[in-house]
């Protein structure tokens, strides 16, 4: 195969007319050449941390989108399915991966659970993370979201840490808002990378004490405008992820999207491609192809550096896009689910209480933080219920994995002023979560869920809509363009009842992350991610 156009050399800061000969999926000369063909060929762009399942779509069905954006790897954390389904899971990402021409890179999950203080389907511990890091198609420690472990040394989390470093594996690091010694310690430790920087000054002290960070644009978290302005000087220790990407997303694009507007905003396309193409290949030691002779033929030709429009993506040498079309064939899978709750009665979401003041969750829009709260209580019939006027509703994370009575509490900036919206996508544990207008609201979508065994779902005075998620309870067994359409669709109808967040259910989905401060709640009940402990709903 030859392949002609203007070729773009990132790493010596080179654009030249020439032409790329490829065999056997291998490149085997690359030669300056005079054409006529107005077209740009780089290396493939790389999501440099990305949990697949937030996409609802198992890997194979990913790819089939990732490629039409010029993505040829992810470097992804199965931590969602392994907090349902353990290390099972995780061998069910890495099998249906491999069947399609994509270059997934998976992670040994570091937190399952991410804490003690939630329900979660499965444990893996420092063992399974031994036996899971001997696995040559397992990449690196995925992302140790317990920084309090690493600060007060767990026995457990130090283990885990210190199996990545024998087996010489990267690991990764979640670690928001820690700064000063204890970022210092957490760095210490062997974490190499954080995407969790929400500020300039945090991502740019990590920097300076020698951690990579990542720029973050996903469907909930989008932190491309606190930290893009880094990207200049620190090009070389930076790397673009979208951690979380809701399908009707991925449609419209991928890591193009934040190349087009890094370029925009003036940066050098040769650093912006540095931080998109080179770094996570470098940084994780990935089997990806950088446009040198030798390498694979991962490349993608674009139809200019300013949009990047993607026009085809070759993996391996396999044209996989062209002509706007995935050419990614569909695959079978078997559909594994961790379901096992009855469904419940609309007096198992009452709160019996006298309260005057409740402790509220204030869901910030385009944030995983969220804010604390202190709201005066509504009461009817001596239970406390949504006070819609004031937008502080009642909220419920319900255990799916044994029946247990439901958690509850009330969170503010959802919006809704008529019926409910719940999911079974739930970070980290994947416990059903919902947030309603009323106790009967918030019922009749929880048992939705419980129907169909997982989902996402809308429920009006009138009218109940799902996205049935038959895969753990998290993913979609159908395709991207499918599950995009339904996924808009039901987020057309959360809108019109009354929520004004961008992508409320992701928004919702993160609403149970435990480790993620100030304020959240799990199916043991309300959480102070400052303190690391519960919280009274009742504010004395």
């Amino acid at each position: 195969m030859i392949l002609q156009g203007n070729i773009v050399d990132i790493q010596n800061k080179r654009i030249y007319k020439g032409e790329i000969t490829f065999v056997n999926g291998k490149i085997v000369s690359i030669q300056e050449k005079e054409h006529q063909v107005n077209q740009y060929i780089i290396p493939g762009f790389v999501d440099a941390h990305i949990h697949i399942e937030s996409s609802m779509l198992v890997p194979s069905e990913f790819a089939k989108l990732a490629v039409t954006h010029g993505t040829v790897s992810t470097v992804s954390d199965p931590h969602e399915i392994a907090n349902v389904l353990g290390v099972k899971g995780v061998e069910f990402m890495i099998e249906n991966g491999k069947q399609v021409p994509f270059k997934f890179n998976f992670g040994a999950p570091s937190c399952v659970p991410a804490t003690d203080f939630e329900s979660a389907g499965a444990i893996i511990d420092s063992d399974d993370i031994k036996v899971l890091l001997e696995n040559p198609d397992i990449k690196y420690l995925a992302e140790m979201m317990n920084y309090p472990g690493v600060l007060f040394n767990d026995d457990e989390v130090m283990k885990k840490i210190a199996w990545a470093k024998y087996f010489n594996k990267p690991i990764d690091g979640h670690a928001p808002g820690l700064r000063g010694k204890d970022v210092s310690k957490y760095i210490r430790a062997g974490i190499t990378t954080d995407h969790e920087c929400f500020t300039f000054d945090e991502a740019l002290e990590k920097l300076q004490k020698g951690m990579k960070i990542l720029i973050r644009e996903g469907s909930a978290a989008k932190n491309f405008d606190a930290l893009i302005d880094l990207l200049p000087e620190h090009f070389e220790n930076m790397m673009f992820c979208s951690d979380d990407k809701h399908p009707d997303d991925l449609i419209l694009g991928h890591i193009n999207q934040l190349c087009e507007r890094a370029v925009a905003k003036g940066i050098d396309v040769f650093k912006v491609l540095q931080a998109a193409c080179i770094n996570p290949v470098k940084h994780y030691n990935l089997d990806v192809g950088l446009l040198q002779k030798g390498d694979d033929a991962d490349l993608i030709v674009l139809q200019d550096l300013r949009t990047f429009k993607t026009l085809q993506t070759y993996i391996k040498g396999e044209l996989v896009f062209t002509d706007g079309k995935s050419l990614i064939q569909d695959v079978t899978f078997e559909n594994l689910n961790n379901f096992n709750c009855n469904e419940k009665e609309v007096t198992d979401f009452r709160v019996e209480s006298t309260a005057k003041q409740i402790r509220v969750i204030e869901a910030l829009e385009g944030q995983l933080v969220t804010n604390e709260l202190v709201e005066k209580a509504k009461h009817q019939g001596g239970n406390l219920v949504s006070n819609v006027k004031n937008d502080i509703l009642k909220m419920t994370v319900v255990n799916r994995y044994e029946n247990q009575k439901p958690a509850m509490a009330f969170i503010k900036n959802f919006g809704l002023t008529e019926g409910a919206i719940a999911s079974s996508v739930g970070h980290d544990s994947h416990n059903i979560i919902a947030v309603g207008v009323s106790d009967e609201a918030i019922s009749k979508a929880v048992n939705v869920i419980i129907k169909n065994k997982g989902g996402i779902c809308a429920v009006s005075n009138s009218e109940e809509k799902i996205v049935s998620l038959p895969v753990a309870g998290i993913m979609s067994d159908k395709d991207g363009e499918t599950i995009g359409k339904q996924y808009a669709e039901l987020d057309k109808m959360a809108k019109t009842l009354g929520s004004k967040l961008h992508a409320p259910y992701m928004t919702l989905s993160f609403m149970a992350l435990l480790v993620i401060p100030s304020l959240k709640l799990s199916d043991k009940g309300l959480f102070n991610g400052n303190t690391f402990k519960f919280a009274d709903l009742k504010v004395k």
